[in-house]
């Protein structure tokens, strides 16, 4: 199998199953072999589950001899090692699961699998979603395929890490405060954190229950597209579940994006951004612009208070974790275990102000957002962190562009837009409205029609 067929469409490589040109069979294979060769270096997956690749092939060959449609037949797909899978470990990342093999699966899980993808494994996650694994921890830290020495993104790390290296052609994320944007930023993929309730969480471990979201990664978001529409809706088991209608996403990457209206806030997301970076971010505004879509600059007022994100994401994360603190600490990496215990120094007072201001913040992005459709923003200020700066365990809390949308929870699309000087990906986040998935895909998908940063391969 040619490597052009690694880095594919969605779309094209059914295509290519339907036309008889490759098997399903034959691309797991194939990816199978890739990922014994490079992953040892890399560390994308914890857990390969090649006898239910293969077997989900099989199947997927079977279905497509009798003419099913179904877009995701036979597309490879690894889950985020927080997604539960029965019968198959999910460690969490965390030396406290690194055994465990649940008897439950979660919602999303089971609705990529009656999809018809092919399940190519775990991929590993930062320990609980929450901290990188430092050296000596259970489970190395997935590395960044565009150079070794840099870090993927978090805590969706080897969801970033296969993607950009051609091991799949989709993945699953988790975003709490930007756990698949960051990754998509980093490793010059395409990752969508979607609504908050759109996707079920159900199955699926809590870092912050009023900050995370599920949603899918891929190299385009065309692909996007394809991957979120079997997992959107409403699930019982979520208490946070919408019932808000579902869109065909993929139906509206046909539209045009004439007259779209895009602000991009001027405060904040700038601050101590990279120049390479701005001017990549820059560029890509001009190419928005030619294609038809209006670009200004606004003010969102509260905007510099989104900071409060880290008090609600502190005192969850403990909330949810206090029991296994108390009873096995050792079974959590030393960084970690200090950063979830900082959460239980906030305050009651503390918590709820954090979420007084963060009902200001969601109430003037509302306001700004009955002016335009989408925001637009560099979804990081800079590329990639090298390893040794990461490993600081002084090194606080990065800066970092994506945990206001996730206090608002409106769907908002990563997708590259260049390179840094030194050869790194860097990244636009596109805000719109709630459960206005379309919007944010078709004007991605416009701009990924009009360039090539998204076909881009990294040196693996």
């Amino acid at each position: 199998m040619s490597e052009a067929l690694h880095y594919t469409t969605i779309r094209e490589l059914g295509a290519a199953y339907r036309k008889r040109e490759v098997s399903p069979v034959e691309v797991t294979r194939a990816l199978l072999a890739r990922i014994e060769k490079l992953d040892p270096a890399l560390h994308a997956f914890v857990t390969l589950t090649p006898e239910r690749a293969l077997a989900d092939a099989k199947a997927a060959e079977d279905a497509l001899r009798k003419g099913d449609a179904r877009p995701l037949l036979g597309i490879p797909i690894g889950h985020k090692d927080i997604y539960l899978t029965r019968g198959i470990r999910s460690t969490g990342g965390s030396a406290l699961f690194a055994d465990w093999i649940p008897e439950d699966e979660s919602t999303v899980v089971r609705q990529w699998a009656e999809a018809g993808s092919i399940m190519m494994g775990k991929l590993i996650t930062h320990e609980f979603a929450f901290g990188l694994q430092f050296p000596g921890h259970r489970f190395p830290a997935a590395r960044n395929p565009w150079n070794q020495d840099h870090i993927p993104g978090g805590s969706s790390s080897g969801s970033g890490a296969a993607l950009s290296a051609g091991f799949l052609h989709g993945a699953t994320g988790s975003d709490t405060g930007g756990s698949i944007r960051g990754p998509a930023a980093f490793c010059g993929i395409t990752g969508l954190k979607p609504t908050y309730g759109r996707c079920s969480r159900a199955g699926v471990m809590t870092l912050s229950w009023t900050l995370d979201h599920t949603g899918p990664m891929a190299r385009t978001a065309e692909d996007c597209a394809y991957l979120l529409q079997p997992i959107a809706g409403h699930d019982t088991a979520d208490p946070a579940s919408s019932t808000a209608a579902v869109d065909d996403y993929v139906k509206a990457l046909g539209g045009s994006v004439r007259g779209l209206r895009i602000g991009v806030p001027r405060n904040y997301f700038f601050e101590d951004a990279d120049a390479d970076l701005v001017r990549a971010f820059e560029g890509a505004l001009g190419v928005l612009r030619s294609l038809g879509a209006e670009v200004r600059d606004i003010t969102i007022p509260s905007i510099d208070l989104s900071r409060s994100f880290f008090l609600i994401l502190a005192a969850e994360a403990f909330a949810y974790h206090e029991h296994d603190l108390r009873t096995k600490p050792e079974l959590y990496g030393e960084v970690l275990r200090e950063r979830i215990m900082t959460g239980a120094l906030v305050t009651a007072s503390e918590y709820v102000q954090a979420q007084r201001i963060r009902m200001q913040v969601c109430a003037d992005v509302a306001e700004v957002m009955k002016s335009v459709d989408v925001l637009a923003t560099p979804t990081t200020p800079k590329p990639a962190t090298p390893f040794k700066v990461a490993y600081d365990p002084e090194l606080a809390f990065p800066r970092t562009n994506m945990p206001p949308f996730n206090l608002t929870g409106q769907p908002t699309l990563a997708l590259p837009c260049g390179f840094s000087t030194s050869g790194l990906p860097v990244s636009m986040q596109l805000s719109g409205r709630a459960f206005e998935e379309a919007t944010v895909l078709r004007l991605g998908h416009a701009y990924q029609k009009a360039t090539d940063w998204h076909t881009r391969r990294p040196p693996v």
